[in-house]
């Protein structure tokens, strides 16, 4: 079975680039009638061609500096270039553009294309080849063959295939070098939709060159950045129907229930789960060689990711300005949601759309903004690029934070094939760089084991400046604990933290209450046994509780002391504070919530503060506080001079 390949064309307007695949395929690219009346191409076009080994899907692109975009839409998913220079011309400047993006776009397979050579002389055709050379210098181009043509003789179009075939080799070996035989199979479906249209009695079509994964007739879609689902009604390849299409393929697409004006190029379709639409991404970013002038912070530009367009404002994370021949790290903040996956080439050009400025490589597909200059951001940053792809599963893990990373974000922010990805998170985790997450965080969901050990290391900060503000108590209330880190923004990840030291003997305690088990109460003997006394005076006094000054003779007249220790037992549950110097053991606070709700259980009406006065046989001077403490703890509502029972607590 031939293998399936994109090509696409490239080179100025007027070169000769459509004439030469009508010459190769018989298929004449210009179909709007604009583009028959005045002569160029204006949009992308599309042709196929079999070579024996290899089908090539052709996309024919405009060479006009006007359609730039056009040509960068059509560049999406090909595998290998055609750079089409005329020889009565030689390089022009979209010549140059042309080449320039098909290099940032990582393009590394093409030939050369002398056209016109018969409307000039051997001599001026050696002088062109020359300036060709010159121009493709440390470019994917530099040893590609140079093939002489004329699409009006004939000539050299046996030669030009026979070039185009070895080129398909190549690209093929490449590509399988990385994606072995039988990974390809595993791999998920995606398009950018660069075409819609409307065909009576189907519906509407799209068409794209597939990128990765493979389609059947049938099958469900995720539609982007809408995020619908929709179901494939029928396939064309080349204007034939075929069951199914794989990476590689120039494919149209019937699509149930979709009203073709809804659908716009740069949307595109994959398989659900693994695009995230994101008006944030992070890149490395190239300012070409060649440009005018620096690429400067906050400067607007037009992205061009997949077949979209879309305008936005670079962020230099490194510096101010970014020189001409230069690499950086960047964000680019959008106004419409970008879809894109790691290692995603895009280009960037000027709000005007007259120049080229550079492009790049997409880092983090799904970003949030970063701190410009945080040399601890940026390292993790760097690595994404730089580092192996375990070493950038696990930056992608600490960039997540709290978030955590699934499969399917291995495969779309780290690249990783999606029949590795089990095996990739396994051996992580085996070695302890990530850690699974709690359950209730989402199952298949891991975190970087760094996070975890600095979740642990917090909650150990939280106790023990507790410990330091209330020495003389043993153990602390865990919700509050709990509750400082709520900032984490997931409080099952804090509460997994703390059982974890528990299990391992850091911290003691129980689902009530915990301290650092290496935690002494700083209690002298004397103060142990004033701590007991004020606690049997306070279960005896039931809702009648002693004023602390009281006890200030047994402290040696120190009312401060005694309030330490009345705030140590509060902070160890076991007294209740429910006004200044107002304290009630925790027993007697127990039974007052029992009496109160039972009683308004029983009644249709509420109770005055007299009523509960006499139901807790106390008095007016402790009735009024404890009912405002019941209000605060939601048991009661108030109502008037009436409490009734809270419906949080019926």
């Amino acid at each position: 079975m031939p293998r399936d390949l994109i090509l696409g064309t490239a080179g100025h307007i007027d070169h000769g680039k459509t004439s030469l695949v009508k010459a190769l395929t018989g298929i004449d690219c210009d179909r709007l009638p604009e583009e028959k009346a005045r002569g160029i191409t204006i949009d992308i076009g599309f042709a196929h061609l079999d070579l024996g080994d290899y089908r090539l899907g052709i996309v024919d692109v405009p060479g006009h500096e006007k359609f730039i975009k056009n040509m960068l839409a059509g560049a999406t998913g090909i595998d290998l270039a055609v750079l089409v220079i005329a020889a009565d011309d030689g390089v022009m400047p979209q010549t140059r553009e042309h080449l320039a993006i098909l290099q940032l776009l990582g393009i590394r397979h093409g030939v050369i294309a002398l056209t016109k050579v018969d409307l000039v002389d051997a001599t001026t055709c050696d002088v062109v080849e020359l300036e060709i050379r010159e121009l493709c210098r440390g470019t994917f181009l530099e040893n590609a063959p140079v093939v002489r043509t004329s699409a009006q003789t004939g000539e050299g179009l046996d030669a030009l295939k026979a070039a185009l075939r070895e080129a398909c080799g190549q690209a093929l070996a490449d590509k399988e070098g990385a994606h072995p035989a039988g990974r390809s199979a595993g791999d998920w479906f995606r398009l950018a939709i660069d075409r819609v249209f409307v065909v009576q009695g189907h519906g509407t079509v799209v068409t794209g060159s597939v990128t990765s994964g493979s389609l059947k007739a049938g099958d469900e879609v995720e539609w982007l950045p809408r995020g619908e689902r929709v179901r494939v009604r029928s396939l064309q390849s080349h204007d034939q129907p075929v069951p199914e299409v794989h990476r590689g393929m120039r494919a149209a697409i019937n699509l149930a229930s979709v009203k073709h004006e809804e659908i716009v190029r740069g949307h595109e379709l994959a398989t659900p789960g693994y695009l995230v639409p994101s008006k944030v991404l992070t890149v490395r970013l190239y300012c070409l060689q060649d440009a005018r002038g620096a690429l400067r912070h906050r400067v607007p530009v037009r992205l061009h990711c997949g077949a979209a367009e879309i305008m936005g404002e670079v962020s230099l994370l490194t510096g101010n300005r970014l020189d001409p021949g230069q690499w950086g790290l960047a964000q680019l903040f959008l106004e419409e949601p970008a879809l894109a996956v790691w290692g995603q080439p895009f280009i960037i050009r000027n709000a005007s759309a007259v120049e080229t400025l550079g492009g790049g490589q997409v880092l983090q597909p799904v970003a949030r903004k970063l701190r410009r200059r945080h040399v601890e951001i940026l390292d993790h940053i760097g690595r994404l690029w730089s580092g192996s792809a375990e070493e950038r599963v696990c930056d992608v893990a600490w960039l997540a934070g709290p978030t955590g990373i699934t499969s399917a974000d291995l495969v779309r922010n780290a690249g990783i094939h999606p029949a590795e990805t089990a095996g990739m998170i396994e051996r992580l985790a085996a070695s302890g760089r990530i850690v699974a997450a709690p359950a209730a965080s989402g199952r298949g969901r891991y975190l970087h084991a760094e996070l975890v050990q600095e979740l642990e290391e917090r909650v150990g900060h939280v106790l023990q400046r507790l410990h330091d503000q209330y020495p003389l108590v043993l153990t602390h209330d865990r919700r509050q604990v709990e509750d400082e880190l709520n900032y984490v923004g997931d409080m099952t990840l804090v509460h997994a933290a703390v059982e974890g030291l528990i299990k391992r003997g850091v911290v003691v305690g129980d689902a009530r209450r915990i301290a650092l088990a290496n935690h002494r109460p700083r209690l002298t003997a004397g103060q142990q046994k004033l701590k007991e006394r004020l606690l049997s005076a306070y279960r005896e006094a039931r809702f009648q509780p002693p004023d602390p000054g009281s006890f200030a003779p047994q402290a040696g007249g120190n009312v401060s002391a005694i309030r330490d220790l009345l705030e140590a037992a509060v902070a160890e549950g076991l007294l209740v504070q429910f006004g200044p110097d107002l304290y009630l053991h925790a027993a007697a606070a127990e039974e007052m919530r029992t009496r109160i709700s039972e009683r308004l259980r029983s009644q249709a009406k509420g109770l005055t503060v007299a009523e509960i006065r006499d139901l807790l046989q106390t008095t007016r001077k402790f009735a009024v506080p404890l009912c405002e403490h019941l209000d605060r703890i939601g048991l009661t509502r108030r109502e008037g001079d009436l409490r009734y029972l809270a419906s949080n607590s019926s």
